[in-house]
C-alpha cells in the first residue's frame, strides 16, 4: 500500500499571510491524520516563508503517524532535524532562493558531501530519503551513499502526462525498478494531482510514499480538507 503524506507547507503560507495562528498549523496537521493520511510533511527554508523552525517541534510534539522533514542540509537544517528526530529526512538539493524542489541530486558529484550527512541523521535513527530526478545512474549512487529511500522529482512527469502518458511515467518505471534492485525505498512527490496519481501509482514498482501538498491545498477549497484527502487515497487503491 503507498501512503500519502500531507504536506502542510501551503497551509502555513495562508497562515503567515497575517499575523496571528490562524489555520492553526498544528491543529491542521491533527486533522490530516484524523482524516486519513498516513504521514506529515514539512519543507522549512531559509527565508521561513511558510514553514518556520519553531513550528518543528510543535508538530513533533502531535504527530503520530510519519513525520518527514524535507530541506537542503545546511548545517541549521542538519541541527533542526538532529534535534527534532523525525521518522524521515528528506535531502533536496535546493538553492537558498529557490521557489519550489524542481531537480533532484547530482549524487556522484556530492557523494562524500552525501554520505557524510546521511551517515549523521541514520546514527539518530532517521530514515534518509534523497530527492531525486528519475534517472538510474542516480539511483545506483544513492545506495553508495548510503540512503534509505529515493525521492522521485514528479515536476516532469504531471506536465507531460497530458501529452503522453506512458511517455511521461517510463523513467520512473525504470528507475524504480533499479531502486528496487538496490534494496531502496520508492517515495515520490511534486505535482502529483488527482489527474495523474492513480496511473503513477499502478506502474511505479513498489511505491511506498507520495508527498502531496499544494494540489491537495487547492482540492481541499472545493471539497474540503477530509474529503480531499479522501480522493487521494482513494487514488492510490
Amino acid at each position: 500500500m503507498t501512503r500519502l503524506s500531507v504536506n502542510i507547507n501551503k497551509i502555513a503560507l495562508i497562515r503567515n499571510s497575517r499575523k496571528g495562528n490562524l489555520p492553526d498549523l498544528v491543529q491542521i496537521a491533527q486533522d490530516c491524520e484524523r482524516f486519513g493520511a498516513e504521514g506529515i510533511t514539512v519543507h522549512p527554508r531559509p527565508d521561513q516563508r511558510h514553514i518556520r523552525y519553531t513550528d518543528i517541534p510543535l508538530l513533533k510534539e502531535v504527530v503520530q503517524t510519519e513525520f518527514n522533514i524535507e530541506g537542503y542540509p545546511s548545517d541549521e537544517f542538519i541541527d533542526l532535524v538532529c534535534r527534532n528526530k523525525p521518522h524521515q529526512v528528506t535531502l533536496v538539493p535546493d538553492a537558498p532562493d529557490v521557489l519550489t524542489s524542481d531537480s533532484g541530486w547530482d549524487v556522484r558529484a556530492n557523494l562524500n558531501m552525501l554520505r557524510d550527512i546521511i551517515k549523521k541523521f541514520q546514527d539518530q535513527g532517521i530514515r534518509v530519503s534523497l530527492f531525486l530526478d528519475p534517472v538510474e545512474e542516480m539511483v545506483f549512487y544513492s545506495r553508495e551513499a548510503g540512503a534509505d529511500r529515493v525521492e522521485f522529482y514528479t515536476g516532469d512527469y504531471s506536465k507531460e502526462f497530458k501529452i503522453d502518458q506512458r511517455k511521461a511515467v517510463l523513467d520512473h518505471v525504470r528507475s524504480a525498478h533499479a531502486a528496487n534492485t538496490c534494496m531502496l525505498g520508492v517515495n515520490a512527490g511534486h505535482d502529483l494531482n488527482l489527474e495523474n496519481l492513480h496511473y503513477y501509482k499502478m506502474n511505479v514498482e513498489g511505491l511506498l510514499e507520495v508527498s502531496i501538498g499544494h494540489a491537495l491545498v487547492c482540492d481541499a477549497i472545493y471539497y474540503g480538507l477530509e474529503n480531499a484527502i479522501s480522493m487521494y487515497k482513494n487514488q492510490l487503491k
